[in-house]
């Protein structure tokens, strides 16, 4: 039996296979990146299209960007879209 849950405002997903209790969470590195590229976040936000406090959330893992937004800070700050974005696995046993 396998039971999915999904916790919208801290973007956790947690999948229960057996009695193990597998937490997957969104990990990037957009400040670095932007870092590396010595861009504010107010820089990066209108080559994007989106507002400074848009980045400063999504640097903090408070929000995900939709595809479309991830594309284009991939695009902007010259990484793929998985050297900005993962998913970390954290494994629990009951």
């Amino acid at each position: 039996m396998q039971n999915i849950y999904y916790n919208q405002m801290e973007y956790i997903f947690c999948i229960y296979f057996f009695e193990i209790e597998v937490i997957y969470i969104i990990k990037n590195s957009v400040k670095l990146s932007r870092n590396e590229k010595q861009l504010t976040q107010e820089e990066l936000a209108e080559k994007v299209g989106v507002t400074r406090q848009t980045i400063g959330l999504i640097e903090k893992e408070k929000y995900n960007p939709t595809i479309a937004l991830g594309l284009k800070l991939c695009q902007v700050l010259n990484k793929s879209l998985d050297q900005l974005f993962w998913l970390e696995e954290d494994v629990n046993e009951n």
